[in-house]
């Protein structure tokens, strides 16, 4: 059995994961708006202005001197520019709803056996924490999912400043903690920034593989979890 005191989470997809595509949302608002937008059209457009948003302003242009707010602002003008709508007023209204609309826990959902698992983990004694590359909405959308409370603290990379992979947001849940990396492990589902990045501080990685998507050659089987259900089995195991 791994002797674990800490246990660290990725949020979106490993915890809560988006109700709708991002451009099925866009496509409602500007219904609502009385502007028609062809649906495949926008989530190009969203994907092109994210890419661009991130490599320009990487981390929310935090270190720039931009909010979260007027970063995800920008992103949505911007996804709505390159889907052919000009209108400034009508922008501003939308991105600003938008903006809104993803606070709240009303375009997220729970993944299955994530509250349970939380909670059984939570009795087992661990200590628990968030690790994600959010903006600063987290704590919010974490509260209205019914999760905030297993969790001692929320790092969220607009917060402190680093984004995963690099090192410093995970050195920084163990402090928090009091935990040495040998007796921690991170969750999460992306290779790079969850699983790898939490290695390299030497703390023990889990990575959610759902069906459907591809083996990283690098992981054990052991550090697999084909769904969250299947972590404190492979806890015990270890």
């Amino acid at each position: 059995m791994l002797r674990l005191r800490l246990l660290t989470w990725d949020v979106k997809d490993t915890l809560l994961r988006l109700r709708q595509p991002v451009g099925e949302s866009y496509a409602a608002e500007a219904r609502a708006h009385g502007v028609q937008v062809q649906l495949e059209m926008l989530s190009r457009s969203f994907r092109e202005a994210y890419r661009a948003q991130s490599r320009h302003f990487p981390n929310y242009g935090r270190s720039q001197g931009l909010s979260s707010r007027q970063w995800w602002v920008d992103v949505v003008k911007q996804t709505f520019r390159l889907s052919g709508v000009h209108e400034d007023g009508v922008l501003t209204l939308m991105a600003e709803n938008l903006y809104h609309d993803f606070c709240s826990a009303h375009n997220w959902e729970v993944l299955p056996g994530a509250s349970e698992t939380l909670s059984q983990c939570c009795q087992r004694g661990f200590h628990m924490g968030v690790v994600s590359n959010f903006d600063n909405r987290l704590e919010n959308v974490l509260s209205q999912s019914n999760l905030r409370h297993h969790f001692e603290f929320v790092l969220t990379s607009e917060d402190t400043g680093f984004a995963k992979p690099d090192r410093r947001i995970f050195e920084k849940a163990l402090r928090l903690s009091g935990v040495p990396p040998e007796q921690a492990a991170h969750v999460g589902d992306d290779y790079t920034r969850d699983y790898r990045a939490a290695r390299a501080v030497g703390m023990h990685g889990f990575l959610l593989r759902t069906a459907g998507q591809g083996e990283e050659p690098a992981v054990p089987p052991e550090h697999i979890l084909p769904t969250l259900s299947h972590l404190l089995a492979l806890i015990e195991k270890g």
